[in-house]
């Protein structure tokens, strides 16, 4: 399944030469299909999904919003929490009814996501699954960034253990965790298939699909930390011996 989400598979690569070829009324309808059932492939998996918005000509966003600092990636409800499901008609409707909405998943409900610079997503990844770590779903974002996805931390028993995600300084210090975002309770993230404003190939596509079981965060946090530490440092050699967590 996930062989056909990174769009390098011999069969996705037929299929793209036989929409160029069709009437644009029928690409768009493929397209749309297609899209569709990656979405509906996150939902049954688990993840929460609620529409988005998308980008508009001029790197502008549909929002509309002068200056929005999110462009194409923020809900387009206020209320996209209890919005937010994994109800397949709902998916459906919406998906049919806004042919060009990007989606967004709630986090700290099932899931909680670590995002990472691309660079040193890449590097943990292959260090993860050559140690035989089971990795997730993971996600790969044309601004440059990677998102793994677990499970969430659950619900504590004490609502202080709680962190917003203003993120790059929570739950340690910067200084441990730099570039680093966990993205729980009250946070969400975009889900692929999304576009992002500027050119065609800036997109959220799926490296890992979401038929992976999500792990546990604690089993990945280790390795992402270490490779954003050496990141920030503009170090890419692979320090496997350094302990977690950095200290001084």
């Amino acid at each position: 399944m996930s062989g056909t989400f990174d769009g390098r598979s011999g069969r996705q690569g037929k299929l793209s030469q036989w929409l160029r070829g069709r009437r644009p009324k029928e690409a768009a309808a493929a397209d749309d299909g297609g899209r569709e059932a990656l979405l509906l492939a996150a939902a049954e998996a688990g993840l929460p999904l609620a529409p988005a918005a998308y980008p508009a000509p001029g790197y502008r966003c549909s929002c509309d919003r002068v200056g929005c600092p999110t462009p194409a990636r923020h809900p387009v409800s206020f209320a996209w929490q209890t919005q937010s499901t994994i109800d397949r008609p709902q998916i459906e409707r919406w998906a049919r009814h806004q042919p060009q909405a990007n989606f967004i998943t709630a986090t700290g409900m099932v899931h909680d996501v670590l995002d990472v610079p691309a660079q040193a997503g890449r590097e943990a990844l292959d260090r993860l699954l050559a140690q035989g770590v089971e990795v997730g779903p993971v996600a790969e974002s044309g601004d440059g960034r990677m998102l793994f996805f677990t499970l969430t931390r659950g619900t504590p028993e004490d609502e202080d253990e709680w962190w917003p995600c203003e993120l790059d300084c929570h739950p340690e210090t910067m200084a441990e965790h730099p570039g680093l975002r966990w993205h729980c309770r009250g946070s969400y993230v975009l889900v692929p298939p999304a576009r992002l404003p500027g050119d065609d190939d800036r997109q959220v596509r799926w490296l890992r699909g979401p038929e992976h079981p999500l792990p546990e965060p604690l089993t990945l946090l280790e390795s992402l930390t270490d490779a954003c530490a050496r990141h920030a440092a503009g170090d890419s050699t692979p320090d496997l011996g350094r302990p977690w967590p950095l200290h001084n």
